[in-house]
């Protein structure tokens, strides 16, 4: 398991103990080597995918150990112990932790950080987590209660306005150009379980069938197995089956033993699609995640 970036600050210190310099790839892989971490653990990324989470843990680390005045730049990529660090090393303490440097006077100075703040994040549970980690968990919080009320509604609609949903969603992914140009519904009686037509590009070259069940029930392997034969009813080779439910393993194992493609759309999945394109929803407010340009100022 990764380890928290607290939990990373003694063998971190310890490792520049020796007064020597030290790189962020070099300290890095001392760090994972004393965790003992796998490869799947030292390639996980953090939930915006914008970082990796162990490398993001041990910054962090570092961070707070240059807040306290335990280590300093050397040149880039490259750092080491200060005075400050090796006299607080050589006392051989047990742990660090955001509480412990928190009495650390140059931290505190350079923090700026009240004993209620402190307090707050103990209150809050998320000592344990960087910053980052914060704030995504948080969007993601935010974001998984958006996708279930977004379900809600849609299951709600007629199906006639989810067939048109399901179209504008294929249109905002790219595929067949304008709406006007999109596809066509054709679901009536007759059409032996195909909703609508879609063209697979702008040109027209291919079509995709769909079939947008909104349903509450289990969408199981039959269901699925009518579908891909309709697909052959109408010599297509490529069809999208959305529902408003979920697909049943069996239906989600099945493959048809022609060429024809068929992907399965859950309810899950449709919210989280419609959040991604931005159909049905509407953004309220946009941060931006800064940090400082190392190449500014020469260091890492």
């Amino acid at each position: 398991m990764i380890p928290d970036f607290q939990t990373i600050m003694l063998p971190f210190l310890q490792i520049l103990s020796d007064g020597k310099e030290h790189t962020t790839n070099e300290t890095n892989q001392k760090l994972a080597e004393h965790f003992n971490l796998t490869e799947e653990e030292l390639n996980e990324f953090l939930p915006s995918g914008a970082a990796k989470t162990f490398p993001n843990r041990v910054a962090w680390a570092k961070s707070h150990f240059k807040m306290a005045g335990f280590i300093e730049n050397t040149k880039r990529s490259s750092f080491r112990i200060t005075e400050a660090g090796k006299k607080f090393i050589e006392s051989n303490p047990t742990e660090i932790n955001l509480r412990i440097l928190k009495t650390i006077p140059t931290y505190q100075e350079r923090t700026g950080r009240t004993k209620e703040d402190e307090i707050q994040i103990v209150n809050n549970n998320q000592e344990e987590s960087t910053p980052e980690e914060i704030f995504e968990n948080s969007y993601l919080r935010i974001r998984k209660n958006l996708a279930q009320e977004l379900l809600i509604k849609v299951k709600a609609c007629s199906p006639t306005f989810f067939e048109s949903l399901v179209v504008e969603l294929l249109v905002k992914m790219g595929y067949g150009g304008s709406i006007k140009e999109a596809g066509r519904s054709i679901g009536r009686s007759g059409d032996e379980g195909i909703d609508g037509i879609i063209k697979e590009d702008k040109l027209g070259l291919d079509v995709i069938y769909i079939q947008a069940k909104k349903w509450e029930n289990v969408v199981g392997r039959p269901e699925i197995q009518r579908f891909v034969g309709a697909l052959a009813g109408q010599g297509a080779k490529k069809g999208v089956f959305i529902t408003t439910s979920r697909f049943s393993k069996e239906a989600k194992e099945y493959l048809p033993r022609n060429e024809t493609k068929v992907v399965l759309i859950d309810g899950e999945q449709l919210a989280e699609l419609m959040i991604d394109y931005n159909l049905a929803v509407s953004t309220i407010n946009t941060f931006e995640i800064k940090r400082i340009d190392n190449d500014y100022f020469g260091d890492d």
